[in-house]
């Protein structure tokens, strides 16, 4: 398993002990996000779903690509990747 960095949004970041970035295990971003849910449990409620899937207004992104396009949770992470979770915005 790899050393991933994970970039998180203002809204999570009191969860994550005010951390900006955190850096968790994982090959895939299923694993990062589970690591990162074991190391800061309260951000399970705010980041996945009671089956365990990214919530829907939830946008995850591996070196600035949307994983709804790659392979999703399965997407692989690899050594200096960084993954980014950001909320999506509604207004108008």
């Amino acid at each position: 398993m790899s050393q991933i960095s994970v970039r998180l949004p203002t809204v999570l970041r009191p969860a994550a002990g005010g951390n900006t970035t955190v850096d968790v295990d994982g090959s895939s971003v299923g694993q990062v996000v589970n690591s990162l849910i074991a190391e800061y449990p309260s951000l399970e409620s705010n980041l996945v779903d009671d089956e365990g899937a990214i919530r829907k207004f939830v946008n995850v992104y591996v070196n600035d690509e949307d994983i709804r396009y790659l392979q999703k949770l399965e997407t692989p992470v690899s050594e200096g990747d960084e993954v980014a979770i950001l909320p999506a915005v509604a207004g108008g």
